[in-house]
């Protein structure tokens, strides 16, 4: 709330509160501020106090005001301007390039999620988190394994080498293990480790695409990919995900005119929605891969939470056209940053020239902690805990926000529910962030931003009432 016993006037607390979220992203270019008069109203101040702010904000360079429609983020240059080249010259040769049917996506827009995971927007549980909550992962184990592979004796061996280019032997032979439970068959020199599962998808379209080259995206989907992708410089071709799958319709008119050059997907517990594949759809899917040559990215990092005999591409593919990813992220330790990815033997001299180009190495000391979790079978019982618990606080979180008169998109499923709230979630995510509350509204999980009623929840962190009796305030008041 603005203070009119602060050392800063209330129009330096307007405009600051608005500077902040605009360079952190949590206003996207474009967005259109608050009027004069809601703001006002929404912060209890005068409406002079409101123009006078974003006077200030005008003349620091980050808002534009256009004649009868209000006050707009400033767009940032959609292209990067070669050297002496002109940037708008650059974003309207790229914008003539731009073929019917791919969309750009903002890349900044998504990077106001990824520094609330450093930042968060208050102290409170937030309901846009993507990993579980830390006392759901203090688990004894982790620091007894850091701690026994940290002897003098292994910090001499791990340490002071390189180690091996395709990560900690010991961890790829437990990989292939685990792999094998899922019918995903894999040796341990077929696995690479990475630096986190995103960083397995950066290295396996660095691998296989160029700038320019198409590549289907699951829509909704995750904003990080979106952006990831579209700084690479490629067209994004959104296939809308469905309860068993992608729309097999939209990605075989695609491959027809568009010649894409991948497909990534997350098959299992699909992030917002929660779906799952069914069998059918993977076999159409590897279908329309093999008929029109393109390879398949498959994100499995919500693997240790999944359903048992979930459908994988993967598994039915035998890696002849697909790439596993995962990581222990999610169900670990997100800062140990430990991920890997499977692929067929003829790729993995190119992917892992790709990793070597990028990062040398991965942390074997920690990959080594990490083997030796799954090796004592302490990871697999971490896991039917943090199921057994995420299924009670699903149930909790569901009827929570039944009661504050949203509905369900999708069948509750996973860590994440999608959500329709029946309001503008980017507006709703604004007000929110005055009670402390980072959202993921929809508009994030759509490959062009549009505005959405929905929203991503972390029932994880949802299970409070006192999230949802602020949510159902703010919402009321919209």
């Amino acid at each position: 709330m603005l203070m009119k016993a602060s050392s800063q006037s209330l129009t330096e607390q307007l405009a600051q509160r608005f500077a902040e979220r605009i360079r952190s992203r949590l206003l996207a270019p474009g967005a259109r501020l608050p009027s004069v008069r809601q703001c006002a109203q929404q912060q209890g101040v005068s409406p002079s106090t409101v123009v006078a702010a974003y006077d200030q904000l005008l003349a620091q360079g980050l808002v534009e005001a256009r004649r009868n429609r209000g006050f707009f983020v400033r767009e940032m240059a959609a292209v990067p301007a070669k050297y002496g080249e002109d940037a708008s010259e650059g974003a309207a040769e790229a914008a003539s390039a731009r073929p019917a049917g791919a969309v750009r996506n903002v890349p900044i827009d998504a990077t106001a999620l990824i520094r609330g995971m450093f930042h968060a927007a208050g102290n409170k549980p937030q309901s846009s988190a993507g990993v579980f909550p830390s006392d759901w992962l203090d688990a004894s184990f982790m620091p007894a394994a850091v701690r026994k592979v940290t002897s003098t004796r292994a910090l001499q061996e791990f340490s002071l080498q390189y180690g091996e280019p395709l990560g900690d032997a010991s961890l790829r032979r437990a990989l292939s293990k685990k792999l094998a439970t899922l019918n995903v068959h894999a040796s341990p020199d077929n696995i690479i480790t990475t630096v986190g599962a995103t960083h397995a998808l950066d290295i396996a379209s660095r691998t296989l695409l160029r700038a320019g080259d198409h590549v289907m995206v699951e829509e909704p989907g995750w904003a990080v990919e979106f952006a990831r992708l579209t700084h690479m410089g490629m067209r994004l071709l959104p296939v809308p995900r469905r309860a068993d799958g992608p729309d097999l319709e939209v990605m075989a008119r695609y491959c027809e005119v568009h010649k894409p050059k991948l497909y990534v997907s997350v098959s299992v517990l699909h992030n917002p929605t929660g779906y799952c594949l069914t069998p059918g759809s993977a076999h159409r899917v590897l279908q329309l891969a093999n008929q029109h040559d393109f390879h398949i990215v498959e994100d499995d990092t919500y693997s240790h939470i999944a359903p048992e005999h979930a459908t994988r591409l993967c598994a039915l593919d035998g890696l002849q056209r697909t790439i596993h990813v995962s990581g222990f992220a999610k169900i670990l330790a997100p800062n140990w940053r430990v991920g890997f990815l499977a692929a067929h033997p003829a790729l993995i001299e190119r992917l892992l020239d790709t990793k070597l180009l990028g990062t040398l190495t991965t942390p074997a000391l920690l990959e080594r902690a990490v083997a030796l979790c799954m090796e004592q079978g302490q990871l697999r019982r971490h896991c039917d805990r943090i199921r057994t618990r995420l299924d009670a606080a699903r149930s909790r979180s569901v009827k929570l926000a039944q009661q504050a008169g949203c509905s369900f998109a999708a069948e509750p499923a996973g860590l994440f529910g999608w959500v329709d709230t029946g309001v503008d979630t980017d507006a709703l995510s604004q007000r929110m962030l005055d009670e402390g509350y980072l959202l993921a509204p929809g508009a994030l999980f759509f490959a062009q931003r549009k505005p959405s009623t929905l929203m991503r929840i972390n029932f994880a962190t949802t299970q409070d009432a006192a999230f949802w009796k602020v949510f159902s305030r703010v919402r009321s008041a919209l």
